[in-house]
């Protein structure tokens, strides 16, 4: 990373400084869909005006996205103008002082894996990854220790940055793929590793009646979970 890009990285990560920038941002990250100026000011309490500025600053620090939408259904003249919404940016920020570059070896590492035959390199990785999995588990937060499996196995993989969802069809999905910027040039191999690791975990913590699949959905984890009856 040059010096002008840290530079810039670190511009952005200083709009958080300001606790009610801060809690905004919070917010729209954590939401599934994107959110209007009256949601964040319902949300954070304070007027429309102020998290209107606020939602901009975090825009233009390139830590939030905006785009504009009618909210109703209605069209044509009188149906107002449409509405500025937020959602967290795609853009990912990975800071270290002194600099280190892990990205890079983990892009090294896995072209070498993907150019090994499927058998030998693909299975490799896989059970590294589980066995990493069943070492995760071990650091687990302490709310997996115990209740509904498929809310034990929610908790453990928000600690791992995955950002858990639970879906009306009673499956959990991930918001977040902690390898996405890997998962872009390797897809089937990073794809297959992330599984492998979930695999690991699950089973280090004793979740056996929580399985972990394939299901890959536009601007999220590759990996959906489903709980059996107990979980319902």
């Amino acid at each position: 990373m040059e010096n002008k890009d840290l530079g810039r990285q670190l511009e952005s990560l200083a709009a958080l400084d300001e606790p009610l920038r801060r809690k905004l941002y919070l917010y729209v990250a954590g939401q599934d869909e994107d959110v209007s100026r009256d949601e964040a000011a319902r949300a954070t309490h304070v007027s429309r005006a102020l998290a209107a500025f606020h939602l901009d600053k975090l825009v233009k620090a390139g830590l939030l996205e905006a785009t504009f939408r009618r909210l109703s259904a209605r069209a044509g003249p009188g149906a107002g103008r449409p509405s500025k919404l937020y959602r967290r940016a795609s853009t990912h920020f990975d800071v270290t002082l002194p600099q280190r570059r892990y990205e890079l070896a983990a892009r090294v590492l896995a072209r070498a894996l993907a150019d090994v035959k499927a058998d030998d390199g693909m299975g490799a990785l896989r059970d590294a990854a589980r066995a990493q999995g069943r070492r995760v588990s071990e650091e687990a937060p302490v709310a997996t220790r115990r209740g509904i499996p498929l809310t034990r196995a929610a908790h453990a993989l928000r600690a791992c940055g995955f950002e858990p969802r639970r879906t009306p069809e009673g499956e959990v999905v991930l918001r977040n793929c902690p390898f996405d910027s890997l998962r872009a040039e390797n897809r089937e191999l990073i794809c297959g590793m992330n599984l492998a690791l979930i695999e690991g975990l699950l089973a280090g913590l004793g979740l056996k009646g929580v399985h972990a699949r394939l299901a890959p959905r536009e601007g999220m984890c590759c990996v959906a979970l489903r709980g059996g009856p107990d979980d319902k």
